[in-house]
């Protein structure tokens, strides 16, 4: 069985639990970090992961040349792969490279682009980290994360359904656990520093249709307030 290591409250732990999930994947959570985890500066830990970072996944027994791996994009990838769900990611050869190109697009914005818009105002607003309470710099990260969802607001008008096309493919995992994190935050912790969350349609419909997912329901839509 696959077991993954990491706590539920991790947007890239429930990336990972939402694949399998939706690929029927069976795995055991076991808990590493967050409050009632393991500590990630373990040993047993860093032996697995030398940054001491959510989520890590084990397939098989490392010391007989098991797989271990981080980084949960990669993880997503690697799951579509090797449960063949073509569906999610196509083949990388040369007849699918433009359909899988438009996939993975999105995943690495949601790493890069989308992640760097929210991270200061979630990490100031929600976890209440300390050195982030810079009103100008949450103002910043507020308004650069509405831009980015104005974004995907743009990109489903287009596809008229998912964000890479119509169907739903590996990509909305990520971008919609952005989203829906951007969707649950209260109106409360926005007012002081923007002004109220604009509304965006097609986003907002997205977000719905990601919801009626079973996979979704069971691990995407925790509230983190």
């Amino acid at each position: 069985m696959l077991r993954i290591l990491g706590f539920v409250a991790s947007i890239n732990v429930r990336k990972v639990l939402w694949a399998c999930e939706e690929i029927g994947v069976p795995y055991l959570l076991e808990p590493w970090g967050g409050r009632d985890g393991r500590p990630t500066s373990d040993p047993a830990f860093r032996a697995l992961n030398p940054a001491g970072l959510v989520p890590v996944v084990v397939d098989g027994d490392p010391a007989q040349g098991g797989l271990v791996l981080p980084e949960s994009n990669t993880i997503l990838r690697w799951l579509a792969t090797r449960h063949e769900r073509r569906d999610l990611l196509p083949p990388a050869d040369a007849a699918h490279a433009a359909a899988r190109a438009r996939i993975e697009q999105w995943i690495d914005w949601q790493a890069t682009e989308f992640n760097g818009a929210w991270l200061y105002a979630f990490l100031a607003l929600v976890r209440r980290t300390p050195g982030h309470d810079d009103p100008a710099k949450i103002a910043a990260s507020l308004a650069a994360w509405d831009g980015m969802i104005a974004l995907i607001d743009a990109q489903l008008q287009k596809t008229g359904g998912h964000i890479a096309g119509p169907e739903f493919t590996l990509a909305d995992i990520p971008v919609g656990l952005g989203l829906h994190r951007w969707m649950t935050l209260p109106a409360a912790l926005r007012q002081p520093h923007a002004g109220p969350r604009p509304a965006l349609p097609h986003a907002e419909a997205y977000h719905a249709r990601l919801a009626a997912r079973p996979a979704f329901a069971a691990h995407g839509s925790l509230t983190e307030i």
